[in-house]
């Protein structure tokens, strides 16, 4: 989903021609859309990886060697999906500028671009939550984990903002790529 936000945003940087004064930034969000749009599979890569060894860890049989394989693989998990949403924090505002600036007749793509990356930061957000609270099954509580995982816990706070920022903007332009919804 990180992904198919990130060629939808290339693609409307790439059709929007932007006054002088605003070229550079535009090519600046060109840029960075087609360096996400790269590192976005990688990113899901790597964090399908870190599920496959998540799931592994919970199929050995129970005790101290599974709690351990669980710990460490809850937390590489919670990492991989952390780092995912973070790059799609980092795509807010590009988005954002090309829903103030971007070429109109593609605003209809803005949103859908709005919706995918919605739907990669409530993946990331999902995941580095549940994989947090996996640690429970070793007996820790959620508060434990907080204290112990400060930075995994601070992402979800920073993914769900970033899900409010991005419910703000889409209602902001929906009507605008959608306007038969008013009728």
């Amino acid at each position: 989903m990180l992904a198919i936000a990130a060629s939808l945003t290339s693609m409307v940087a790439g059709y929007t021609e932007a006054e002088e004064h605003l070229r550079t930034e535009l090519a600046d969000v060109h840029a960075r859309a087609g360096c996400l749009r790269e590192a976005a599979l990688q990113l899901a890569d790597d964090d399908a990886a870190a599920s496959e060894a998540f799931g592994a860890a919970f199929r050995l049989e129970p005790g101290p060697e599974r709690e351990d394989a669980v710990h460490r693989a809850s937390v590489d998990a919670a990492k991989a999906s952390a780092v995912l949403g973070e790059r799609g924090i980092d795509a807010i505002g590009d988005l954002e500028w090309l829903a103030r600036r971007g070429n109109p007749a593609l605003i209809a793509d803005i949103v859908v671009a709005f919706g995918a990356l919605r739907a990669a930061v409530t993946g990331a957000r999902t995941n580095v939550s549940f994989d947090l609270a996996a640690l429970t099954s070793a007996g820790a509580t959620l508060e434990q984990i907080r204290e112990q995982h400060p930075d995994l816990w601070a992402t979800v706070e920073r993914l769900n903002t970033a899900l409010d920022r991005i419910d703000r903007l889409t209602a902001d332009i929906d009507h605008r790529a959608a306007p038969t919804d008013a009728i």
